[in-house]
């Protein structure tokens, strides 16, 4: 992704420009979102109007302008080329997703990682996902075996989405969308989830306790969190010392694996924790 946005740009922006710009765009079905650094957010229209024209299955592209942020990590973003609002159909791993790239958190860059964890559900399971957006990791869980997953999420919208996406897709399972609070649903389901997810890596410290009260023993929690390290091949080693203070005394980091980097000298990690 990188190449194709210097070979795009390379005629609107010179070098010093371009090395301005995060590394990647993303691509969300026909949206596009990009990062533009404040000195280059005066020319955000001719960088959009060109990645318009190098990617012919796009028609829209907008400029992130504020942070993910809030209790329903959503984003501020400005139309920069194209026409249309904020919702896309997006396909991953043979499921496709209605997405609204602004009012519902979402990336595309966790799609290995989906599919990684729904390939571990086993039929018959009962799954807690403690913020499940509008269904992705639960969608694509219930596509492949009979289980029944809890889409948690705080924000109503992400619920809406869920629930139109779970008509999208023909299940094997059941998804039932849930828009409350993830301690509050942990709470009501003491020891009865077989798996829970965690994809709050932000955050996720803080509702591990309540992931531990819904997940019955043996079962596993897919926990992400972040973590600073100078090096790269330092930061899962440094995210799993930490999490092995905060686990309860006789469970098992089954495995752990390094997602991707979400900044300079910062990762995302994964961790499989076996319940005691």
């Amino acid at each position: 992704m990188t190449r194709l946005l210097k070979k795009i740009l390379s005629g609107t922006l010179d070098d010093t420009e371009i090395a301005q710009l995060v590394s990647a765009f993303d691509q969300i079905g026909s949206v596009i979102v990009i990062r533009i650094p404040p000195g280059l957010y005066p020319r955000r229209h001719l960088i959009g109007e060109a990645l318009l024209s190098g990617i012919k299955i796009v028609d829209r592209v907008f400029c992130q302008v504020t942070k993910v942020d809030g209790a329903w990590r959503t984003r501020g973003l400005e139309l920069v080329a194209g026409s249309g609002d904020t919702v896309t159909t997006y396909r991953e791993n043979g499921c496709v997703f209605e997405i609204d790239v602004e009012k519902v958190f979402f990336t595309p860059r966790l799609a290995t990682e989906r599919k990684r964890v729904s390939e571990m559900v086993r039929s018959g399971e009962t799954i807690l996902n403690m913020f499940g957006g509008a269904g992705l990791y639960s969608i694509q869980m219930a596509r492949r075996v009979m289980c029944i997953v809890y889409n948690v999420d705080i924000n109503p919208y992400a619920t809406f989405l869920c629930r139109k996406n779970v008509g999208l897709n023909r299940l094997a399972g059941a998804v039932i969308p849930v828009t409350a609070d993830a301690r509050k649903v942990a709470g009501l389901m003491p020891q009865i989830a077989d798996r829970t997810v965690m994809s709050l890596p932000e955050r996720a410290a803080s509702f591990l306790e309540s992931a531990m009260i819904a997940t019955r023993s043996g079962g596993v929690i897919h926990y992400y969190t972040h973590v600073h390290a100078d090096h790269k091949h330092d930061a899962v080693p440094l995210a799993v010392s930490g999490l092995s203070h905060l686990i309860p005394d006789g469970s098992k980091i089954l495995g752990s694996r390094l997602v991707r980097p979400v900044g300079p000298r910062y990762y995302q990690i994964a961790a499989d924790i076996q319940v005691p």
